[in-house]
């Protein structure tokens, strides 16, 4: 079935460190059998931690370079390029749908690891053109839930919605001489899978009453939002499936499949 025709799945990934982008780890290859099972997109729309803006903007580049917006990391990942395409016309289209808040189409902007660290595993061969959605920084959770609500029609036209951050990133308090798992940091990752599974976005949308650890799990928003723009659009009766259920220090990798089984499918 084409992917015209095929009802694109939305996907959130806990992308965590840059280096997933060039190591065959766990993370890289998940990735990589994502891009092989799931149905062929036409575009991927990307809403990524790393791209906050006043206002909601848009990539629309016809060729947009790799941003490698870190620091501290080894000279092979600065080399990497992930020379996608962009889809102008996607980004009008995005644009239209996203109206009333007067997106603006910025040619200049690449990019940022959020999403080319995911994409070079998932299509290496660079071959699915991508656009970028910014993150509206200063707007609450029910405003970026409700412009996912608006782009659920992209994804009966082949547009793959990938969301790009992770469920808990508190970088300050991440150990890199020990990874295990804080307890704080796993309890709130599964309680926000339950809220998942159960549809209860309105607990997620409102994610500081989520318990005594919601401010250690999301100090900021930024890793977090991505996650509504994949939950924001889905049906009743779609299926969820979890993946990359690791929980590294103070950083969640959970990942999560909107509309297709893989992984832990609840």
């Amino acid at each position: 079935m084409s992917a015209e025709r095929h009802r694109m799945p939305a996907l959130f990934v806990g992308h965590g460190n840059p280096m997933n982008a060039i190591e065959r780890n766990r993370f890289h290859l998940s990735w990589e059998a994502l891009g092989q099972r799931l149905p062929r997109p036409k575009a991927v729309l990307c809403i990524s931690a790393h791209w906050q803006t006043h206002g909601v903007r848009l990539t629309a580049s016809e060729r947009p370079e790799t941003i490698h917006d870190f620091r501290g990391f080894p000279k092979a990942l600065f080399e990497l390029e992930y020379p996608a395409s962009g889809d102008p016309e996607l980004a009008r289209r995005v644009a239209g749908l996203l109206a009333d808040h007067q997106p603006g189409l910025d040619s200049a902007r690449g990019l940022d690891h959020g999403a080319w660290s995911i994409l070079v595993a998932m299509y290496p061969n660079a071959d699915v053109p991508v656009v970028q959605l910014s993150l509206d920084s200063g707007r609450p959770a029910a405003f970026h839930y409700a412009l996912g609500r608006k782009l659920a029609p992209l994804r009966e036209e082949g547009v793959l919605i990938l969301g790009s951050g992770n469920i808990v990133h508190n970088l300050r308090r991440f150990s890199f001489d020990n990874p295990a798992p804080l307890d704080w940091a796993v309890e709130f990752d599964e309680d926000v899978k339950r809220k998942i599974v159960s549809r209860e976005h309105g607990a997620l949308i409102d994610y500081g009453s989520l318990g005594e650890h919601a401010n250690l799990a999301i100090p900021t928003d930024e890793h977090f939002l991505p996650l509504l723009y994949a939950l924001a659009g889905r049906d009743e009766a779609e299926p969820i499936g979890f993946f990359n259920e690791v929980v590294l220090s103070s950083i969640s990798m959970s990942s999560v499949l909107v509309g297709e089984t893989g992984g832990e499918t609840r």
